[in-house]
């Protein structure tokens, strides 16, 4: 609880960020990338683009999206409510939903956070400080190891009557941390009296979100409908947003055929994530004729890093020439111009198309970061941070694939009866894993290339469940993945980088990566006290990582490929950090029976 002279001290606020800065005032009355005059109803559908924590894009089996067991739904943290949302065109700004206002300690380590009396459960019940407490402390005993490890700096909470809850962090905590936990789902203690919290299960839970769980069939689509009277539709944080009457998600197990579904208008939205099918195949009749729209939306979130992440608790991997051969043999060039129609530009950085992003030789106040470091990490961290080579566009530039040859050499892989041969006498091979097919074309000539080198590489592909239980257990050589931060990263970097996340299964940490330069790295980024601090900070983290070539980087767009059949409107501009879809999108009754005629 906050002691007397901290809370003399504390002022309430509607919101909080990582530095305390707010864009919007405590009056204000919608975000500005909402319509508060948006009408409400309608269908939005559209197939499954995201994984939460234990989802797949292919299939699920359980309404319970925040534990390591099953395949989670995609849409159920629409069924929840948490403390505070975040504002899309700010950094990091959280404004409050259930919590009515907050006041912080000044030691930052206690935020008590008053609850609003209208919010209730879809059954009409009390949301209390009962619930708060206990959601968030089941989330970090029992939720999935992402959520666990995020949360290694909360120390607890605890009710203050039914309208008020005080949660505590350690000393030191990570800047990020209060924000992880203000966006939490918050869960009802009284329903999970007769159930166990950390269960895969498909019984409905009970929520106090905007949506509750309507149709579903397992692995085929689940459907959101909406609550027509929930109690906070006409916050600032709701207003304009909400506003279809029912959010359903499609699964498909193939691309191709959920393209085909597509212009069967079996679902309505599509975000375009293959350049070659937005490039050749969006010239269906529906197309042609105006009921089918194509938009370009801008992305100004990080692009992170997409690539072949190497695990590196292979031994054959664990050479950090063998992992720059690797890089070298792919030629990105030639992929780009012939299967994806020149659409990417190569990404080089894990915080690509952000400031913090490494460029150049490092400015002084990088340098004197990286001073402590000296001896430590290798010298090309102190230059031009690495970037990966530029080729011909032949598919085998015989310059890179000679210098990949050279680089084995260097490290005792040698060429033996035309195999490329271990220190130990084993033969390398690499098996490529992928869960779905979209990605196959781009394999084989990256395998032809590794053939010339004497590496033995095949590529396999497992239905979803198979290969989130490989992911999760680290049982694979190299994969598809792609790592995306926030524009304030803080503790969600353990998760991806942190040696303690390398031997933690079900974490983003699929490389492996073990290296105490690089905790150290993390520990000063989540202590920064500044926007600027914290990117030069950042801008070293990524010269260390890129130095250590731990996987093999792909592409990225700073854009969304839309298309959708013309019954939606949205605002004109778009929130600067997300799509707005289907968030701050509505349906046209009149565009629809419209295309319902021409159709």
């Amino acid at each position: 609880m906050l002691s007397r002279s901290a809370t003399a001290q504390a002022a309430e606020r509607h919101g909080i960020s990582a530095f305390g800065d707010l864009g919007y005032p405590a009056d204000f009355k919608n975000f500005s990338y909402a319509n508060p005059a948006a009408p409400k109803g309608g269908i939005y559908s559209e197939v499954v683009t995201s994984r939460g924590f234990n989802g797949s894009f292919q299939t699920f089996n359980s309404l319970n999206a925040y534990i390591f067991k099953g395949e989670g739904a995609l849409g159920m943290e629409r069924t929840f409510a948490s403390l505070m949302t975040a504002a899309q065109d700010e950094p990091d700004a959280m404004y409050g939903l259930i919590a009515q206002s907050v006041m912080v300690s000044e030691d930052g380590l206690t935020y008590r956070y008053k609850l609003r009396p209208e919010a209730k459960f879809h059954d009409g019940s009390q949301l209390t400080a009962k619930d708060v407490v206990w959601s968030l402390n089941i989330l970090k005993e029992k939720g999935h190891p992402i959520i666990t490890q995020l949360l290694r700096d909360f120390r607890g909470a605890e009710a203050e009557g039914d309208g008020t809850v005080s949660v505590h962090f350690a000393v030191n905590r990570a800047r990020d941390v209060p924000l992880f936990v203000a966006g939490l789902p918050i869960f009802s203690s009284a329903y999970y009296t007769k159930r166990p919290f950390d269960e895969s299960t498909l019984d409905i839970p009970l929520g106090c979100g905007p949506y509750k769980v309507g149709r579903f069939e397992s692995n085929r689509f689940i459907e959101f409908d909406r609550v027509k009277d929930w109690w906070g539709t006409t916050l600032p944080v709701a207003r304009g947003q909400n506003n279809f009457d029912t959010i359903r998600y499609e699964y498909f197990r193939d691309r191709d055929v959920g393209f085909e579904a597509f212009t069967a208008k079996a679902y309505l939205i599509r975000e375009e994530f293959t350049s070659r099918t937005w490039a050749t195949r969006y010239d269906f009749p529906a197309i042609k004729d105006g009921r089918v729209k194509q938009e370009v939306l801008p992305d100004e979130t990080p692009s992170g890093a997409q690539g072949w992440f190497i695990n590196t608790r292979r031994k054959q991997f664990q050479n950090r020439l063998v992992r720059e051969a690797l890089i070298d043999a792919f030629d990105f060039e030639w992929t780009n111009k012939t299967i994806m129609y020149g659409s990417y530009d190569r990404t080089q950085s894990v915080f690509q198309n952000s400031e913090m992003m490494a460029k150049g030789p490092p400015d002084a106040a990088e340098r004197a970061l990286l001073e402590r470091f000296r001896g430590k990490v290798s010298d090309e961290v102190f230059g031009e941070p690495y970037v990966p080579p530029v080729t011909d566009g032949s598919g085998q530039d015989r310059r890179w694939l000679r210098e990949a040859s050279q680089l084995l050499q260097k490290a005792g892989f040698l060429v033996k009866d035309g195999k490329r041969i271990a220190p130990d006498g084993t033969p390398v091979k690499i098996e490529f894993l992928l869960d779905e097919s979209g990605l196959q074309p781009h394999h084989g000539p990256y395998i032809k290339n590794l053939a010339t080198l004497g590496i033995e590489a095949t590529l396999r592909l497992v239905d979803p469940v198979q290969y989130r239980k490989r992911v999760d257990d680290f049982d694979f050589d190299i994969t598809v993945e792609r790592m995306s931060f926030s524009n304030t990263p803080g503790d969600s970097l353990r998760s991806y980088f942190s040696s303690q996340a390398a031997n933690t299964k079900g974490t983003q940490n699929l490389a492996g990566i073990s290296d105490s330069v690089i905790d150290e790295l993390i520990g000063l980024i989540i202590a920064a006290k500044t926007r600027p601090e914290l990117t030069i900070a950042c801008r070293a983290l990524d010269r260390v990582i890129r130095a250590g070539q731990y996987w093999i980087p792909h592409w990225h767009k700073a854009s969304h490929w839309m298309a959708y059949w013309d019954v939606f409107s949205h605002p004109a501009k778009p929130p600067k950090y997300g799509r707005g879809a289907p968030e701050t999108w509505w349906y046209e009754a009149g565009k629809a029976t419209k295309l319902d005629r021409a159709g």
